[in-house]
């Protein structure tokens, strides 16, 4: 039996559907998703969750021409699939195929890329705004979520969009959960929504009222009117909206394509920003994305039959897991010890925290600068707060950072979990930029584990040290090392010389180590005697065991998966420089001054030669070029 979807090459081949045939589009859709999915890994449950939106959108709207923008973009592989994707969508996240987020290098009917959460009313907003500046005509939508809408750009967007009064359609998507359960007064305000009693409904009944008076007094049409708007704030879900300037529409079901399409008509005939609240399943059309929608949201490679996620057996624990049971432990010990999270309980490893220490664990939602901001008057006033954060998302606090802990000299401790390459999320998601725009910083301490016991060693060490402490790790298992039961305080600032040699060393930090080592064996193989040497901080640098180095070798090879522009590297070249060590050979490795794209872990390290292989050639082809120091 054909399918509908086998037909579809671009949007324009859905305008003459029947709802019928919309509706049954949308199951075969869910099927492409869910067998895609299972086999590349990617967001599944937000996807499913927004089919029949997405249909109505290209029915009722002609993109390219008008502009849609998705919130962070997790939900955008409907989207992909009618843009003349679909045939290439088994590519999807895999190396040089589709990206798992909009992408406007990979379609024009990607208006904006995406990839961090709050910015879509921001980049519509411009878009719509530099249509009017050109006097052209097309429509502009914002697809965001109610987790989103926990992050304070989106409301700075929707006051700022309600002031002007621009023609803009916002979509807020509310499947009631974004990656964690949504935290805060914006999501009980949604709640209430949802379940709220329709305005409409009341003034009829007013209406009624006053059409059955034959004849009514000015003080009594006056209390009336006065009681309509007491009405309007009692009953009216989208007050709220409605006050930031916007006209509302909702909440309706985001599953029921005929009265999307019939609520998108009225949207479009309104001047002015509107905005159309819908109200979806996450996950719906599979179960177990249905029961689990947390677990589905962003997933691996699973049994479509089951839904359990594909795992490889007799793996080590994850640096994440490794950090939550670390500080529990440390937290039985301290009470001082808080935790904080921005809607990632699970993903940072806090959830056993939130279960033990209810009263001491904090989801801002996603809202980063909220949680170091609040993490610094916490330090003021003697707890040890500790904001477990992925890297790439610590990027929105840089500000918060540097004015709010650092200049204050405040002891918070910041988590940075999937540093480095990260994998199929792609440019958006890689924590490859911390250790450039943090280093810079004066008072903090940067450290990054050669493994999983060091890992919760530097952890018990942040606890102790009373100053701004980053530890960034990686994604995915540790290497094996055996865990300590108890902790061992490190020595602020001084590296681990894991092995001697006499004609180079190689100045590793965190997940390079390892390779480093390998490295090292490979060259010994060929006469070459590599020195490894753990380095543990990135700042302060151990100075000493430089001055050492530059004494015994006078060659260095630095090896980071951090961009090379301003990262340890850089930062050992700046040491040698300052101690007026001019002899001194540095080779930096890293990763180039460039975005990286999605692809496998490994293969982007191998690709970027941070490999022992790769690692080896490098420092063979440097001692080649230069040789011994003169």
């Amino acid at each position: 039996m054909s399918r509908l979807l086998d037909s579809i090459n671009g949007p324009q081949d859905i305008k003459h559907y029947s709802l019928a045939e919309l509706e049954k589009l949308a199951e075969e859709i869910r099927e492409l998703l869910i067998l895609t999915v299972a086999t590349t890994g990617g967001h599944l449950a937000p996807n499913l969750g927004v089919v029949e939106l997405t249909l109505a959108l290209h029915k009722m709207f002609d993109s390219p021409k008008d502009k849609f923008i998705w919130d962070v973009g997790h939900q955008s592989y409907v989207h992909k699939i009618l843009t003349g994707r679909r045939t290439n969508f088994s590519t999807l996240r895999t190396t040089n195929g589709i990206s798992g987020f909009p992408k406007r290098a990979e379609s024009e009917h990607d208006a904006f890329g995406a990839g961090h959460s709050s910015t879509s009313i921001s980049a519509a907003l411009g878009i719509a705004l530099a249509r009017d500046m050109s006097g052209e005509k097309y429509n502009v939508v914002a697809v965001i979520g109610d987790g989103s809408l926990t992050g304070g750009e989106a409301y700075e967007a929707l006051n700022h969009t309600g002031h002007l009064g621009v023609n803009l359609t916002v979509i807020l998507n509310d499947n009631e959960m974004s990656i964690a359960k949504n935290v805060g007064a914006i999501s009980e305000y949604l709640a209430k929504m949802r379940t709220a009693p329709t305005y409409s409904k009341v003034k009829r009944d007013i209406d009624f009222l006053l059409r059955s008076i034959p004849a009514i007094g000015e003080s009594v049409a006056k209390a009336v009117d006065r009681l309509k708007g007491s009405l309007k704030y009692l009953l009216v879900p989208g007050i709220l909206f409605e006050e930031l300037g916007f006209t509302y529409f909702g909440p309706i079901d985001g599953h029921n394509i005929p009265l999307i399409l019939d609520v998108l008509t009225k949207a479009k005939n309104i001047n002015g920003p509107v905005i159309v609240h819908i109200v979806t399943h996450k996950g719906k059309g599979y179960l177990p994305a249905e029961i689990n929608p947390g677990k589905f949201h962003g997933v691996g490679p699973f049994c479509v039959e089951t839904g359990e996620i594909i795992k490889s057996s007799g793996a080590p624990p994850s640096y994440t897991q490794v950090f939550g049971n670390a500080i529990v432990k440390l937290a039985e010990r301290n009470p001082n010890i808080v935790a904080i999270t921005a809607a990632m309980p699970d993903g940072t490893g806090l959830r056993n925290f939130a279960i033990k220490f209810p009263k001491r664990f904090f989801d801002v939602g996603i809202a980063e600068q909220h949680a170091v901001t609040m993490a610094a008057g916490l330090a003021t006033q003697g707890k040890i707060p500790i904001v477990s954060v992925y890297s790439t998302f610590i990027q929105r606090a840089y500000d918060q950072i540097l004015h709010d802990v650092c200049l204050q000299n405040l002891p918070v401790i910041f988590m940075l979990d999937r540093a480095g390459i990260v994998g199929e999320d792609g440019a958006t998601h890689h924590g490859v930029f911390d250790y450039s725009f943090l280093r810079h910083i004066p008072n903090i301490v940067i450290m990054a584990p050669k493994d999983e016991n060091e890992l919760q060693n530097m952890l018990y060490t942040a606890t102790e040290l009373n100053a701004p402490v980053a530890i960034r790790f990686p994604r995915g298992s540790g290497v094996g090392a055996e865990l300590q039961s108890e902790y061992t305080k490190l020595e602020i600032g001084k590296a681990e010389n894991l092995s001697s040699g006499k004609d180079v060393v190689l100045l590793a930090v965190g997940a390079l180590v390892e390779p480093c080592q390998k490295a090292a064996a490979i060259l010994a193989d060929k006469g070459i005697a590599a020195g490894v040497v753990n380095s543990r901080f990135i700042k302060p640098l151990d100075g000493q065991l430089i001055r050492q180095i530059a004494r015994d070798t006078g060659i260095i090879v630095t090896v980071e998966d951090n961009v090379i522009t301003g990262g340890f590297g850089s930062a050992v070249l700046e040491y040698t420089n300052s101690q007026h060590l001019n002899w001194v050979k540095v080779l930096r490795l890293g990763l180039p001054d460039k975005f990286i794209e999605h692809g496998p872990r490994n293969y982007l390290l191998n690709k970027y030669g941070l490999h022992a292989q790769g690692i080896a050639d490098s420092v063979e082809t440097f001692l080649s070029q230069f040789g011994a120091r003169k």
